[in-house]
């Protein structure tokens, strides 16, 4: 077998999502403002009860009362409309984090499910949305609010050293309690999130072949094999809830406690003549506002986790799948394809499914490729369509690499019809124009060469009848005709075919052998795969492929007497 060397290239680890962050800068630096005068605005409270307890009651002045009063009311509202609009502004920034990168990560997420198709699942964007969560949320405005502790201990001193140090060994206490539950619980919940994301995985593809796992009664034989899945993740969901559980319990028990001890030591300290009434109050309302940034984090710990988790996956899967360098727009190709010595291996695979092809497909021509079971055609059109990408030699499509071309670009000239045929959530019409605003008449052209322009006339909504996800409500010789329809849209210069009557009766059969002629008319190379003479009678070139090798390939007439003569033997 031949030897495949792969090329090395390292890459450079980059924080897509940090540099996407820092452009919110100056708005995460208004939200710190916008906190600096809500933690100000807080100590409206301590100095109330002050002004209360030790300057309106020895005065008995009402009138002193209902101004100090007056003073608060207002500091609370604007307060509250602090408090709004920073959590206004923080939403903002998660919408506009996400409109940036969404693209970004809805594309890396199409790359990996290329090159995993087992991992093509929809995780990436439930991490954005993790984010967004955390970033909207209370948990992070909490990270603004810590620092503030420090001048709520200094006040405290500033009253008394007692009051200072209750008040530093309490936070103590719940710092620590924090970082035992983050300690004890981080791995257990980061296992947690990826057994539940393998068996959602698992049961989505069970359920994309319902059909099938009800017809031959394999329900029951597959729920046990998805329990499995399932309990590993409620036995680790289970393990690290009943650990953050104990953690978030006794820290919320011991604030409740401290902050009523906390009248009990400013009772003692009042007695003793080293603080005023006032300050009893004052000290526990300080506390409270101290130990509140710190409730909030433990409350929040779980989302922190999970926002940090999902971070490092975005991270992982943008460093693995960088963003394309923007690609010179080549012209419009026409349709020559050259293949010398390719070897490709499949996605999650280690052995070539083609070896050492090489071979020139003229425009215009229409080859026919024939073979056993598992020989590799499927494989021979996914590298021919730059789908799968080439372990060692080239493809070239007019002299050019193919993954030299802007996909968007190359995509509008090539044609694919694959053996299973998935049509989109949406209308005919959406489907065969390939999701793109076009003129209605291109849809028509490409419907009346498919030969499926009589039979969508005939359904409830003609073109605007409704397919559902896959397009189970049709037939599967209509989903490959408008599937055909959809590969021949436009009149791409290159089309390729995968079992393209598989479903196909008579009258579909022979709309596809004329859509094939007519594309040879209008100068299209069209390359399909069957086992069908009639197919094959359209052909002017022949390839054979067995065992992932070109056996044969020439004219059509060459090609057949050479197989004559193989089976004459």
């Amino acid at each position: 077998m031949q030897k495949i060397v792969l090329p090395n290239k390292t890459k450079q680890a980059k924080d897509e999502l940090r540099e996407a962050l820092n452009e919110f800068r100056s708005i995460f630096i208004k939200v710190g403002i916008f906190s600096f005068f809500i933690n100000i605005l807080v100590l409206a409270a301590p100095i109330y009860m002050l002004a209360v307890y030790d300057i309106v009651m020895p005065a008995k002045s009402i009138d002193t009362l209902i101004v100090v009063t007056g003073v608060i009311l207002v500091f609370f509202i604007a307060m509250g409309l602090l408090e709004y609009v920073r959590n206004k502004i923080m939403i903002i920034v998660s919408n506009k984090l996400d409109a940036k990168i969404n693209k970004r990560i809805y594309n890396a997420a199409f790359e990996m499910a290329l090159k995993y198709p087992s991992k093509g699942t929809t995780q990436p964007i439930q991490d954005l949305q993790t984010i967004k969560t955390f970033l909207s949320g209370p948990g992070l405005l909490s990270f603004f609010d810590v620092p503030w502790i420090i001048i709520y201990l200094a006040i405290m001193f500033m009253f008394d050293y007692v009051y200072g140090l209750y008040g530093l060994g309490a936070m103590a206490i719940i710092v620590g309690l924090t970082w035992l539950n983050d300690f004890f619980t981080r791995k257990g919940l980061q296992e947690s999130i990826k057994y539940n994301n393998k068996s959602k995985v698992y049961l989505s593809n069970q359920l994309k072949n319902a059909e099938v796992v009800e017809a031959m009664g394999m329900r029951d034989a597959l729920f046990d094999r998805w329990s499995k899945k399932y309990y590993d993740f409620l036995l680790t969901h289970t393990q690290a809830s009943t650990k953050s559980a104990l953690y978030t319990n006794m820290s919320k028990t011991f604030r409740m406690m401290s902050s009523s001890l906390m009248y009990g030591v400013g009772a003692i300290l009042a007695i003793s003549g080293h603080i005023s009434p006032g300050m009893i109050i004052a000290g526990a309302v300080l506390l409270g506002r101290a130990l509140a940034p710190l409730s909030q984090l433990v409350a929040t710990w779980k989302t922190f986790v999970a926002a940090k988790t999902s971070y490092a996956k975005l991270n992982e899967l943008l460093n693995e799948f960088p963003l394309q360098e923007q690609k010179l727009e080549l012209p419009q190709i026409k349709g020559d394809i050259t293949l010398r010595g390719v070897v490709t291996i499949p996605p999650l695979s280690k052995t070539p499914v083609l070896r050492n092809v090489t071979m020139h497909i003229p425009a215009g021509t229409i080859l026919g490729v024939i073979g056993p079971s598992g020989a590799g055609k499927t494989s021979f059109a996914k590298t021919l369509l730059g789908v799968w990408k080439v372990a060692s030699g080239e493809v070239r499509v007019d002299g050019a690499e193919i993954s030299q071309y802007n996909r968007e670009q190359i995509g509008k000239d090539i044609g694919y019809l694959p053996q299973d045929i998935e049509l989109f959530e949406g209308t005919i019409a959406e489907n065969i124009a390939r999701f793109k605003q076009v003129d209605d008449k291109d849809i028509i052209q490409a419907a009346k060469l498919a030969g499926v322009h009589e039979m969508i006339l005939k359904m409830p909504d003609g073109y605007n009848t409704k397919i559902t996800a896959g397009g189970t409500t049709l037939s599967g010789g209509q989903r490959q005709r408008i599937g055909l329809a959809r590969a021949i849209f436009q009149l791409p210069k290159i089309i390729i075919l995968d079992e393209p009557n598989s479903n196909l009766d008579d009258i579909g059969e022979k709309a596809l052998i004329n859509a094939i002629l007519q594309l040879k008319q209008q100068g299209s190379t069209v390359i399909f795969i069957t086992h069908k003479v009639s197919l094959l009678n359209l052909a002017e070139r022949i390839a054979v492929l067995r065992e992932g090798m070109l056996a044969m390939y020439g004219e059509k007439q060459e090609i057949f007497a050479k197989l004559n003569q193989q089976n004459a033997r």
